[in-house]
Parts: C-alpha cells; structure tokens; sequence
C-alpha cells in the first residue's frame, strides 16, 4: 500500500501548506500597504503554485493508482478530489492571478487589494479540496 501512504502524505503537505496561506500568510500580508502587499503576493504565488501544483499531481495520481491495484473506490474519490485542484486553478483562480500578475505594483491600490482578498476566498476552496482528499485517503487506508 506504498502508493496509498505516498497519496495520503502528499495530500496532507499540500492541504497543511494551503491552510497555511490561508490562516498566516494572507493574513499577515493583509497588514502592509497595496504596493507592498502586491509585491509580496506575485513571488508567493509563483512559488506556492510550483509546490503546490505538484503536491496535488503526486497525490492524485498516486490516489488513482492505488484505487488501480486495490479497487477501493476512496482511493479513486481522492485522487480526484486531489487532481480537481487543477481545473479549479485554472479555470476559477487563474482569471484573478492573471490581473495580479499584470499589475504592476505602481498601480496596486484598492483594487488589486481587493482582488488579493478575492484570491484568498477561492483559494479556500483549494484547501477544502486538499482536506476532503486527505479525510478520503485516511478512511481508504483504514481496509475495506
């Protein structure tokens, strides 16, 4: 059941990062002024999205392999919980990142701020997918 464990690990680092960005980073960022604040969210984005992203890859295929060999359908049901982030990110988030990304931070203000703030919210749907993934791996884990 390596291949279970792998999913259920991966799923946990990317829901436990998600939550992070959700109750410390924006929050703290929240706090500096709309240049500042724009200028600290591009780099974090950029970097998030790359572990993100494969965080949720990893897990989700390890999810669909392990659902492959065991035929235990929760692990199907969070490999796809897991891969649905990206859609979700590319369909629903990436209109909002790609505003951020174009704006430069001369022109940050009330805004972009309010964009940053609309960000958070569908990222929590992010992190909802990676504990509902992760709640799903654990319970498959747990036998037939």
């Amino acid at each position: 059941m390596f291949w279970g464990h792998l999913a259920l690990v991966t799923a946990s680092l990317f829901a436990g990062a998600a939550l992070y960005i959700n109750v410390a980073e924006q929050p703290a960022r929240l706090n500096l002024d709309d240049a500042s604040l724009l200028i600290e969210w591009k780099p974090a984005y950029k970097k998030g999205l790359i572990m993100q992203a494969s965080l949720a890859v990893i897990s989700g295929l390890a999810g669909l392999w392990t659902w492959w060999q065991s035929g235990l359908a929760l692990f199907l049901v969070g490999g796809l919980l897991m891969l649905a982030n990206w859609p979700y990110t590319a369909l629903v988030i990436m209109p909002t990142n790609k505003i951020l990304m174009e704006t430069s931070p001369d022109r940050a203000g009330p805004e972009s701020r309010a964009l940053i703030v609309k960000w958070a919210g569908l990222h929590a749907v992010r992190t909802a997918l990676g504990f509902a993934g992760v709640l799903s791996f654990l319970w498959a884990l747990q036998g037939p």
